[in-house]
């Protein structure tokens, strides 16, 4: 850069310098940049004819040559600016380029594991509906389909998670894998959908489905004042924080029956207008409707068992706990070193509070037994010996039971309020239920347990965020299939 600016000056420098010559064939005085006059006809009249051609000639040649060197100063100039451009850019076609498209290609992840978890739970629901009605050999190859789907959408979430957990360096050939893995979901699902509509038939015959649907309503609908029943019970029982995942459980419910309820309405009146697209798509909308509401109930009384399960285990939990700290403490008193002394420290704690809420008065059963679970791995990991069968047994059984509660809680949520939440609760949802199938590993488990807990608050904070309790995205009748045929039947009245 430095040598075509130098090279440039010379060249302006020169030009000024043979200027005057070029004026020698006029008859005006011409004043030079530095005061200089120079006179053009007084003194040439003398001088011999062929010194004036040779003057002409001179001139003639300098401004081409001028004229051709700065063309190619500039030339360098530009070329310069361009190379150096290029060295250190940062628009597309330059280094950040690549980190731009990462970037990219992790926002299309996200919303392709979002989509693709939407139609495998979207295919699931109609999938149930149609094995009621037609039995199980019916809809064999529509299940195959479903599970190829859910396979590939756990090992999509499973890489993922690899992500979240840590910024490897081939993550572009992670989430690369995951596109490959939701597209062929995806691809499956759409692939059966025009054979599932066919056995189902709704446009044409949507008479059986109808009363398969009203007569779940109405079950539902007879199931809610037993679950407000067991919700109150719940409440006087127990703390709270036990109750605290189901609150509010049986007014949406209700909630979703009346919608449903309004939806089979529409339906018989399109049916009995010859209108069979559209009762097919307000069918659909009752039965997604129907089968929210079922999520919702059955959470009441599924939790409702686990708190009593988990009251049950914990007086024996409580004495286990306090066989090991014994045996740990006695260790500790001989050799005091490594992790022991801490374990102790952080089971004793655990232990303490567990007894202080029970004796307070209502506490929470399940998560009582939860931190009893903990204080027992914690001792088990610095022991002397190994664990007895009974005792590895007894400690994964304590483990087991809160975290698949927590698990079936998070999965409700989604279930039931799709529409808002985000990749990243289901995608620590969907990790949390691979560690859980890997029991009786009881690191798994206790894992599974952590991930469900962090899953539930990410989730609670999208739909907060969203500002619905039941979402946005499904607000058409979705249907078996995949993200191209999902969406196949329109929203009455659009």
């Amino acid at each position: 850069m430095r040598v075509a600016h130098v090279v440039l000056g010379g060249l302006v420098a020169v030009g000024w310098l043979v200027l005057p010559l070029t004026e020698g064939r006029g008859g005006d005085t011409v004043t030079a940049t530095r005061g200089v006059r120079v006179t053009g006809e007084a003194g040439v009249q003398g001088a011999a004819g062929d010194v004036g051609q040779d003057e002409t000639a001179t001139a003639d040649l300098v401004l081409p040559l001028i004229a051709l060197g700065t063309a190619v100063v500039l030339a360098a100039y530009g070329y310069a600016r361009r190379t150096r451009r290029a060295r250190t850019r940062t628009t597309p076609g330059g280094g950040s380029a690549q980190v731009a498209s990462v970037r990219e290609l992790d926002r299309q992840t996200r919303t392709l594991l979002v989509d693709t978890d939407d139609c495998v739970r979207t295919s699931a629901e109609e999938l149930g509906c149609a094995a009621a009605q037609f039995g199980a050999d019916a809809v064999k190859p529509y299940a195959e389909a479903l599970a190829y789907a859910k396979a590939e959408l756990a090992d999509a979430f499973r890489l993922r998670q690899q992500l979240d957990d840590s910024a490897p360096e081939n993550g572009r050939n992670i989430l690369e894998e995951i596109v490959l893995r939701c597209t062929e979901a995806g691809r499956r699902l759409d692939a059966e959908a025009a054979g599932f509509d066919q056995l189902r038939a709704l446009e044409r015959d949507p008479e059986t489905a109808l009363r398969h649907a009203e007569t779940r309503l109405r079950e539902l609908a007879a199931r809610t004042p037993a679950a407000e029943a067991t919700l109150r019970d719940l409440h006087e029982r127990y703390a709270p924080s036990a109750s605290l995942p189901v609150a509010g459980h049986v007014e949406l419910a209700k909630d979703r029956l009346a919608f449903a309820t309004m939806q089979l309405d529409q339906a018989r009146q399109s049916r009995d207008r010859g209108d069979g697209g559209k009762a097919a798509a307000y069918l659909r909308s009752a039965e997604g409707a129907v089968d929210q509401a079922a999520v919702l109930v059955d959470g009441v009384d599924r939790l409702a068992a686990e708190l009593g399960a988990a009251d049950a285990q914990v007086t024996a939990a409580l004495d286990a706990v306090r066989a090991d700290l014994a045996e740990a403490r006695g260790l500790l008193a001989t050799s005091g070193v490594g992790a022991l002394p801490g374990r102790v420290a952080h089971a004793e704690s655990l232990l303490a509070d567990v007894r202080r809420e029970m004796a307070g008065g209502p506490y929470d059963p399940l998560d009582a037994l939860r931190r009893l679970a903990e204080a027992g791995a914690a001792l088990a990991s610095v022991r002397s010996g190994e664990l007895s069968e009974d005792r590895a047994r007894a400690l994964l059984e304590h483990a087991l039971l809160p975290a698949r509660s927590a698990v079936a809680v998070v999965a409700g949520f989604v279930t039931t309020h799709r529409g808002a939440v985000g990749c990243g609760a289901r995608t620590r949802l969907a990790e949390a239920e691979r560690r859980l199938g890997l029991a009786p590993d009881l690191s798994e488990v206790e894992w599974a347990g952590v991930l469900a807990r962090e899953a539930l608050r990410v989730a609670e904070r999208d739909v907060r965020a969203y500002g619905t309790p039941y979402g946005g995205r499904d607000v058409g009748p979705a249907s078996f299939g995949g993200p191209l045929t999902r969406g196949r039947r329109a929203v009455p009245g659009a």
